[in-house]
């Protein structure tokens, strides 16, 4: 008889994370595993003993597309960063010894990059100890900057709310357009890989020109450069619309979001938390060329915008889930599951599985040769690349007219009757 499967999310949420944990759950159950438990809050949690049997929470088929329908961290997301096994050998005590006690076969975390070097770190552990658990990465991250895998699930539907609201915004620019110049700068995520900055670009299209400038941080950014630029473009037209990645940098390597604070947070793997690189660069811009500015900061809806999921990143999720499961029950350890695409014309993607030792701490970023030489925009090969993984929707589940979502804090509601029980 198998044993149980436990898994974990971790790290920023997106629009599609469920889905992977739906897929998850599923190809668990399919395969003959007898329970897969949910961490709550991550490893962190999981390490007070915070976690659940998901059989009490997924009890249908209705349930489980609620699920994947659903955005954040279903079970609770941490960023939590964990020793190296020399530092303190009682924290990997401590979770095997949970381990053992839920009789876990396989070990599976929804993340990024600081999510892998957390299975890397539990794998390193197995081996040393002979520990009899599988640890199985699975792929997650709008910024779309893990190594080896062609992207990640969480970029495509990320993408999609990016270049709908980027197309949004400029209509509702030129509405305001006569007689008065006005510059917009929206200000999208991404540290240090500019995947989402460059999918507004997406919506450049016969209706829409799209925005005028596009900066991403692969390229050192220059605040007097793009003062001129602005200006230029107002000599010629009423709206401007820029969009600027919340990691641009300067070439001395200072990120201009810190120009707007003296000092900036940092999480546990010392990320100082970014916020301020439009309304900076909106001051700036009103300051120095006297037009109206408004900065525009997507922040978190970028992540969190299920209604406007891409269907191939729902279903990518879902499967890289299961796939997750496959390579465990196959005998993988130490692995992530990589999406790699097959073709572009028709569209088609498989998933495999790769060293994780290969793919934790490292980053991938937009390769130069495809942001234009000014720096200012992408190219077309870009768009050529992120085009077919923003296709198709999910309908959202609807109860009086708003989604309906999974969530462990209502469980005495009746999801198909839209009341309490």
């Amino acid at each position: 008889m198998k044993g149980n499967v436990l898994v974990g999310q971790s790290g920023g949420p997106t629009a599609v994370i469920n889905s992977s944990l739906a897929g998850v759950y599923k190809t668990a159950m399919e395969r003959g595993f007898n329970k897969v438990y949910g961490m709550r809050y991550g490893i962190q949690g999981f390490m007070d003993e915070q976690y659940v049997d998901l059989s009490h929470h997924i009890k249908s088929e209705l349930d489980l597309e609620l699920l994947k329908r659903t955005p954040s961290a279903f079970l609770g997301t941490c960023r939590y960063k964990l020793p190296e096994i020399h530092e303190d050998k009682a924290v990997y005590e401590r979770i095997f010894e949970l381990l053992d006690k839920l009789d876990i076969e396989v070990f599976i975390y929804i993340g990024g990059n600081d999510s892998m070097d957390t299975i890397r770190k539990l794998f390193d552990y197995s081996l040393l100890t002979g520990a009899k658990q599988k640890f199985v990465g699975c792929p997650k991250t709008i910024d779309n900057d893990l190594a080896i895998t062609d992207h990640t699930p969480g970029f495509g539907s990320a993408a999609k709310y990016i270049a709908t609201s980027t197309k949004e915004i400029i209509c509702d620019a030129m509405g305001f357009s006569y007689q008065k110049k006005n510059v917009n700068i929206v200000e999208i995520m991404g540290r240090n890989a500019g995947w989402l900055t460059g999918a507004a670009a997406l919506s450049r299209s016969e209706d829409c020109e799209g925005p005028d400038l596009i900066y991403l941080p692969e390229v050192p950014f220059n605040i007097e450069n793009f003062t001129t630029s602005v200006e230029k473009l107002l000599e010629k037209k009423d709206v401007v619309v820029a969009v600027v990645s919340e990691g641009v940098k300067t070439e001395e390597g200072k990120y201009v979001c810190e120009y707007a604070t003296d000092s900036a947070p940092k999480d546990a793997f010392g990320h100082i938390q970014m916020t301020g690189t439009a309304s900076y660069l909106a001051s700036v811009i009103k300051n120095k060329l006297g037009c109206k500015t408004r900065a525009i900061e997507l922040s978190t809806l970028q992540r969190a915008a299920a209604h406007l999921a891409s269907k191939i990143d729902v279903d990518e999720a879902f499967n890289v889930g299961g796939a997750t499961v496959k390579a465990a029950d196959e005998g993988s350890s130490g692995v992530m599951v990589v999406i790699d695409r097959v073709s572009d014309d028709p569209y088609q993607s498989a998933t495999g599985v790769y060293d994780v030792h290969r793919i934790a701490n490292g980053e991938k970023v937009v390769p130069r040769e495809w942001i234009n030489k000014a720096g200012n925009y992408v190219t077309d090969e870009f768009l050529d690349y992120v085009r077919p993984l923003i296709q198709g929707q999910y309908s959202p589940v609807m109860v009086e007219g708003i989604p309906r979502h999974l969530s462990m804090n209502l469980k005495n509601y009746d999801w198909r009757r839209g009341s309490k029980k």
